[in-house]
């Protein structure tokens, strides 16, 4: 079975970084070359949200809010996948998971949770002035 296990998050005052682990198993990152991994979060009474996302070719997305702040990586030796957040904001609060699919679609949906098939637990991110 494929689990991805999320850690790194905690509390950050506004201004603040953390950095988001997902690890991976059951499922080898590099398998395909399409693969797609992503970050999505969830904030209290709001839709969840796709915020980054990486192919295995190095292409990335981002949605408009994060950009230039968070940046996505992956690291297949370690089937590992990375989000770094840099100067946080209140409106970064929110349920953080990482998300593993098939790839292959579009680029324009990268971020959208349908593209995604394997989901982690999620991590807690808070965010306070």
């Amino acid at each position: 079975a494929v689990q991805l296990v999320e850690s790194g998050g905690g509390s950050v005052q506004v201004g603040g970084s953390l950095r988001l682990s997902c690890a991976a198993s059951g499922y080898t990152f590099s398998s395909y070359s399409s693969t797609l991994l992503g970050w999505f979060r969830q904030a209290p009474g709001k839709e969840r949200e796709g915020v980054a996302a990486i192919q295995n070719d190095g292409t990335t997305r981002y949605t408009d809010s994060v950009k230039g702040r968070f940046t996505i990586t992956q690291d297949n030796a370690k089937n590992t996948l990375y989000l770094q957040m840099n100067n946080l904001k209140l409106e970064d609060t929110a349920v953080y998971y990482c998300a593993v699919g098939m790839g292959g679609g579009p680029q324009a949906f990268m971020l959208m949770d349908y593209e995604y098939i394997y989901w982690g637990q999620g991590t807690q991110v808070t965010v306070s002035s």
